[in-house]
């Protein structure tokens, strides 16, 4: 189990090598640029081969891609959705060039059409990502906490997905606060134990490729996507021991999406804690 975390590609997408290495993360996960903004410029040939030869000099892990928090390919707005497809395969290209993992998306809202309404377009936008941006590089869907019409906090809605685009490039990322959220109680090891089991059951856990680790502001159940520092949240060092002493985590890298003990992001003293915890999982 690799620890990782995400980190600013802020000058190049080689410098995010760097800022990882800085507070201790065995991999990481990075914009391809601005999350804010629909345009993906190219990444110029020479930063792809420095980002690969830093990556390789830092032993650096997976590299994961984390798509536009302004997609949304459920809804039912035509532009919306071409401006989503559009953002989203040229993610996956550079994923691709970089050599990352794959890229991870939230499934958003389906902005009040309902779930089985917007399946087969939310379904054919993800073939056509995956046609246009040929490759190795996986398109993994990020576990919803659940709020208003989202998209994917149900284990059902993410199996008829996967079902549908009939792709081996599709996996999923799991969150542990957005799990949290949906009302998943992964703190404690029974009802870790039968979600998993139902995960198995309806999606398989061979497509379990990568874990947002977060902890949680908000309540169990409480669909309220707000992250907290390891520790710091309702899911509690005992529930990140509990979670990571599950043999399904055993080999899936961990990504945090923390604030920060002092607001600035991931950092050194939350990646500190779980490796602590790792180390003593294996002691133990």
């Amino acid at each position: 189990m690799l620890i990782g975390a995400h980190v600013s590609t802020a000058g190049g997408a080689s410098k995010a090598i760097a800022r990882a290495e800085e507070i201790g993360a065995e991999c990481m996960q990075i914009f391809a640029s601005s999350p804010r903004a629909w345009k993906v410029p190219p990444i110029a040939e020479a930063e792809i081969e420095k980002f690969k030869a830093e990556s390789q000099r830092a032993g650096m892990g997976p590299t994961v891609v984390h798509g536009k928090y302004l997609c949304a390919i459920g809804s039912p707005d035509p532009e919306l959705v071409e401006k989503s497809v559009g953002s989203l395969t040229a993610e996956l290209r550079s994923a691709e060039q970089l050599g990352a993992l794959g890229v991870i998306f939230h499934p958003a809202s389906h902005r009040g059409q309902g779930f089985e309404a917007a399946l087969p377009q939310f379904t054919e936008a993800m073939k056509r990502v995956l046609d246009d941006a040929p490759g190795d590089a996986l398109l993994m869907l990020e576990t919803s906490a659940g709020s208003g019409d989202h998209i994917g906090s149900k284990f059902t809605e993410l199996a008829q997905i996967i079902k549908s685009v009939d792709s081996p490039r599709v996996a999923v990322c799991m969150d542990t606060q957005h799990m949290w959220a949906a009302g998943f109680n992964i703190a404690d090891a029974e009802e870790l134990k039968s979600t998993l089991e139902q995960f198995d059951s309806e999606i398989g856990l061979d497509l379990l490729r990568s874990v947002h680790a977060n902890d949680s502001k908000r309540e169990l159940g409480s669909a309220v996507d707000r992250h907290d520092n390891i520790g710091e949240g309702l899911i509690g060092i005992d529930g990140f021991r509990n979670i990571m002493g599950n043999e399904a985590f055993a080999d899936v890298p961990f990504y945090l999406e923390v604030p920060g003990f002092e607001k600035g992001g991931p950092d050194a003293p939350n990646v500190e804690i779980m490796k602590n915890l790792r180390a003593e999982l294996a002691n133990s």
